[in-house]
């Protein structure tokens, strides 16, 4: 069970403070261990230097002429420029220090990865965003606890992967660092988007904590829904799930996880794809013992449950009939086909859909605005940002609108791609340093990088059509693809044609498809579309992919602009009715009917009384049914 502290709450961690016994400052009790590792590398001896006199307090009128940058960008470290060495002193009024804390729902900003092990004690770390806080926060020094190192050390930044202790960065830093209270936001260097961009997803560092923050599922969590109620009153029925990529299943059970520590109940999380029945029946021990003991619920979270087979998720069954574990599962297959229907049966099954273009652009701005990137606006003529000043709100990274939109829709509906394509996007442009210089006649400062349209499409060079060969998808289309023909519209043909190619479809499938409607939809009304069938596969059989597409397409056109007749398809239809449904032994061969290859069977009366239809000029009066169905016409009636 996760235990809450004073270091989980931002509002706690600022009224708990201590004191650092190195240096004598105060500060929260979350800042406290990575300040020891600055400060002991300062000095060594583990004591205090000999106080050196302060920096005077500069009045209003000083303090505004002779502000400088907090935190230089990595093009200002390159260049070489001067900085004042830090004496390793802390003022006393540290401003980042007392930022309040993060308002209610504001997003944790994510993690910076470790030193590399190559720099010597951590130097080669960046600056920390903390530090960042401190100088826009307190104008009396321009240089904060956190950025106490020597400039060397500071041009080493742009190689340092991170910041030298593991832990998270609070969100009273973050507030403090992108928007510093009674003051204007200072917008983040290039240098610090890159390392929030590193070593972790973006789509898991901007995984929603809050039912409130989760959007694009109305229908199966919205306001008004009977999910929404459960979950908001921690009553959590057993789940199924089911909803293509990237569309929020595990995201929601982030969400549910979360409200469960606030009451409580145990949340256990395991993958189909590595867990083991033995994983399965430890957690589920382990599960009774707190229902006996403790009367603590479990939840159990099993992400792609498909993967378990029948008697692997039969182990589920009586502890989920008995109440010991609430179960969540997840899945992008048909629950219909891929769960054991017992388990079914005591599950609720939540269909989530695909995110419409809205829900993902909402997504990508809230992940751009915690990244503190600007969104350029391509529509306005003149835009604010088109001005060569040095405002610390100016954002040294843009990011164009359009950019957004096309992503969003290249996205195809996955919050999931859209984000990694988003961090890809941003990352090569940081990592390649281009900047955009002049756009559409205006002169742009040469130290920002703009993420432009065309950085997004090369960051998702894949297709994101959304299809699966094995899965479901797979029927849905080449059920299209069929109603389509028949129904002669050509050109809804050739798109899901098109939809079941570009996803990977294999050829020689689709083309036996069409042989059947062939012969099924088109029939005796058009004779060769048969044989345009036949010699469609064949020619897809010989030369394959991709020259074999337009010959599919031929023969899809063909076969809904062909007329329709299903006279054979209903008439065998009624005969299979016939044979299905008849009640006793079937009726036996006519006896003039039978073949009589040996004396004996012409003795017996085999082909005794058979007509010869060719010896005869006219119309032969002859019975071909059984004495039972003489006068049935399968092509008349639908029963014998």
């Amino acid at each position: 069970m996760e235990v809450s502290g004073p270091e989980d709450d931002p509002l706690l961690a600022q009224l708990h403070r201590v004191q650092c016994p190195v240096c004598q400052q105060a500060m929260p009790a979350a800042h406290i261990n990575a300040h020891l590792d600055r400060c002991l590398l300062l000095h060594p001896a583990g004591l205090a230097e000999p106080a050196q006199p302060r920096a005077k307090r500069r009045r209003p009128s000083e303090s505004s002429a002779l502000k400088q940058p907090a935190t230089p960008t990595a093009a200002e470290s390159s260049e070489g420029e001067a900085e004042e060495p830090d004496d390793g002193g802390e003022s006393e009024d540290r401003e980042s220090d007392d930022a309040p804390p993060t308002p209610s729902g504001a997003r944790l900003l994510p993690d910076f990865p470790g030193a590399r092990p190559g720099s010597p004690g951590g130097k080669g770390a960046g600056p920390r965003p903390a530090a960042a806080a401190a100088a826009a926060a307190g104008g009396a020094s321009p240089r904060s606890w956190g950025e106490a190192e020597a400039p060397e050390e500071e041009e080493a930044a742009g190689d340092a992967d991170g910041e030298d202790d593991a832990g998270r960065w609070d969100a009273d830093a973050g507030a403090a660092a992108f928007g510093a209270p009674g003051g204007r936001p200072r917008a983040p260097a290039a240098e610090e988007v890159r390392q929030l961009l590193e070593g972790k997803p973006l789509a898991d560092t901007m995984r929603p904590d809050a039912l409130q923050d989760f959007v694009g599922q109305g229908r199966a969590v919205g306001p008004e829904t009977l999910l929404r109620s459960l979950l908001e009153a921690s009553e959590v029925p057993s789940l199924i799930l089911w909803g293509p990529p990237g569309c929020g299943k595990t995201t929601l059970a982030h969400i549910i996880a979360n409200n469960s520590k606030k009451h409580s109940i145990r949340f256990v999380t395991l993958s189909a794809t590595s867990a083991k029945t033995a994983d399965v029946r430890d957690v589920i021990k382990q599960a009774q013992n707190e229902k006996r003991f403790f009367k603590r619920k479990t939840i159990l979270f099993i992400d792609e449950i498909h993967r378990f087979n029948k008697s692997q998720q039969d182990t589920f069954l009586p502890h989920v009939e008995c109440g010991t574990i609430t179960l969540i599962g997840a899945t992008t297959e048909n629950p219909s086909f891929q769960v054991n229907a017992a388990l079914l049966s005591r599950c609720r099954v939540i269909v989530l859909e695909k995110l419409p273009v809205e829900a993902v652009v909402t997504i990508l701005m809230r992940a751009v605005s915690s990244l503190g990137i600007q969104v350029l606006d391509s529509s306005r003529p003149t835009d604010p940002l088109s001005h060569g000043g040095n405002s610390s709100s100016e954002s040294s990274v843009l990011i164009e609108d359009k950019a957004l939109d096309t992503l969003a829709h290249l996205s195809d509906g996955d919050a999931r791609a859209g984000l990694n394509g988003l961090q890809l996007a941003v990352l090569a442009r940081l990592s390649a340093r281009k900047t955009f210089g002049k756009k559409g006649g205006q002169s742009y400062p040469p130290s920002r990088v703009l993420v432009t349209e065309s950085d997004v499409k090369e960051g998702l060079q894949r297709s994101h059509i959304l299809y699966d060969r094995a899965g479901e998808e797979h029927y849905n289309c080449i059920s299209a693809l069929h109603k389509s023909m028949r129904g002669s519209d050509s050109s809804a043909a050739l798109y899901w044609l098109g939809r079941m190619l570009e996803g990977g479809e294999d050829p020689l499938y689709v083309a036996r498809r069409l042989v059947r409607f062939a012969s099924e939809d088109v029939g005796l009304a058009d004779p060769s579309a048969l044989t345009q069938a036949v010699a469609t596969y064949q020619g897809c059989h010989f030369i394959g992919m991709p020259e074999c597409e337009v010959l599919l397409a031929q023969c899809v056109v063909y076969l809904a602009r062909a007329p329709k007749s299903i006279e054979v398809y209903s008439a065998y239809n009624n005969v299979k009715a016939c044979l299905r449904s008849h009640q006793g032994p079937l009726p036996p061969v006519p006896l003039h009917l039978r073949n009589a290859p040996t004396r004996l069977m012409k003795d017996l009366g085999y082909g005794q009384g058979y007509k010869y239809n060719p010896a005869y000029s006219e119309p032969v009066e002859q019975e071909y049914l059984p004495q039972e169905l003489r006068g049935v016409d399968f092509f008349k009636q639908r029963r014998c």
